[in-house]
């Protein structure tokens, strides 16, 4: 949905990226988009021109309202700095002055004014909140937001453990501020005890598995994949197969596959950078003989990637796009697998029973095969006729 967020003198009309998605209804701003903007202008806060940290700007809501300053976009998700800039493009913002930047790229020095969305992940949470403690100045101002019912007294004893003294703001339009006063004198300890990577033994294949801050099932094998490793495609030793493992999370699948086909051509896909990152470490660790014919993108699902090329996509869709639940972005994955894929190609994929990918797969590949299921999951698979 096109969404006006009309905010004091400035404008902008945002769009959810990409923008297909089926659900129409989702807007690409909140009440806490609006909240953080206006306490800027209440409180004068923009009258120079300042260094802005824009931390997990989900469309560019925060980050398009500040172009007038030298502003960073920080986040680890792809598709959120496609949506910015598609944004921009859509508002005719110039970016000179707003530069992209992952959650792997190390951060500037001494920022003026810190504007922190609230991510979902509380591990992400704590890695950002230790990069920043490493840059922040006495005078550097900083200011999360997020829905008020997400903001507990736990999320508060991470932001003064981390930053400092914490205070939050009432609540308008159920979301809610938080301040940090930066006056954590104890923080080099706080650093110590989180560390950015996450490291446990994947039992099926004793293989030593590496989890950025960001990964999905960053403390051991999600319940899915870890059915989806039992049903993986039969494939010879010395398979040379192009295969890609599509929202590849820490690799995990296309390990699995390296583990009983060594030579195979593996492309490890995701929209996060810190899975992709994971991938690549776990694929090198493991597997240093396959690294180099193993690929590592960061791409919104297959749109950068050849067509009528690969022999087998391996796939366990996602069904969230931020906080919002929404079936685009699996249609979006069966589509650009069914574009990929050579004539007698094979898309396969596991998921909830209950989400009915079955009748996706048949109305895009003409064909669906149920290769196993227990209660909660189904292993489906499509042929490129």
């Amino acid at each position: 949905m096109l969404s006006p967020f009309l905010v004091h003198d400035k404008n902008l009309y945002l769009e959810r990226y990409p923008t297909y998605q089926v659900n129409r209804s989702l807007q690409a701003w909140d009440a806490a988009d609006e909240y953080l903007v206006n306490y800027l202008s209440e409180q004068a806060l923009l009258n120079s021109k300042l260094t802005i940290l824009v931390f997990n700007d989900n469309f560019g809501a925060l980050s398009l309202n500040l172009t007038e300053h030298r502003v960073f976009a920080i986040s680890d998700s792809f598709i959120s700095h496609q949506g910015l800039k598609h944004n921009a493009e859509q508002n005719h913002l110039s970016l000179d002055e707003v530069k992209l930047l992952s959650s792997l790229d190390k951060l500037p020095a001494e920022p003026d004014l810190v504007l922190y969305k609230i991510p979902k992940s509380n591990s992400l949470l704590k890695e950002q909140l230790a990069q920043l403690r490493q840059v922040v100045s006495a005078n550097t101002i900083f200011i999360a937001a997020d829905k008020a019912k997400n903001i507990q007294s736990s999320t508060l004893k991470v932001f003064a453990s981390y930053l400092g003294t914490t205070t939050t703001s009432l609540a308008v339009k159920k979301a809610r501020l938080v301040f940090c006063q930066l006056d954590n004198k104890v923080q080099a300890a706080n650093e110590q005890q989180f560390s950015q990577t996450k490291h446990w033994l994947l039992e099926q294949n004793s293989l030593d598995i590496t989890n950025y801050a960001n990964v999905f099932a960053r403390d051991k094998l999600d319940i899915g994949a870890r059915v989806f490793i039992d049903h993986l495609p039969t494939l010879s030793a010395d398979s040379s197969k192009k295969i890609i493992d599509l929202g590849c999370g820490n690799g995990v699948i296309g390990l699995s596959v390296l583990n009983t086909a060594p030579q195979c051509q593996i492309h490890f896909v995701d929209e996060s950078y810190m899975a992709v990152q994971s991938a690549k470490e776990n694929v090198e660790h493991n597997f240093p003989d396959s690294f180099k014919h193993c690929q590592f993108s960061v791409d919104d699902c297959l749109t950068n990637i050849e067509e009528n090329n690969v022999d087998i996509v391996l796939c366990n869709p996602p069904f969230h796009q931020q906080n919002a639940t929404t079936d685009h972005i699996a249609w979006q994955m069966f589509n650009d697998s069914f574009k990929v894929l050579k004539k007698g190609g094979e898309l396969r994929i596991v998921g909830n029973r209950q989400l009915g990918y079955h009748i996706k797969l048949k109305r895009i590949f003409g064909n669906c095969k149920l290769i196993a299921s227990n209660k909660k999951f189904v292993i489906l698979s499509a042929i490129k006729r």
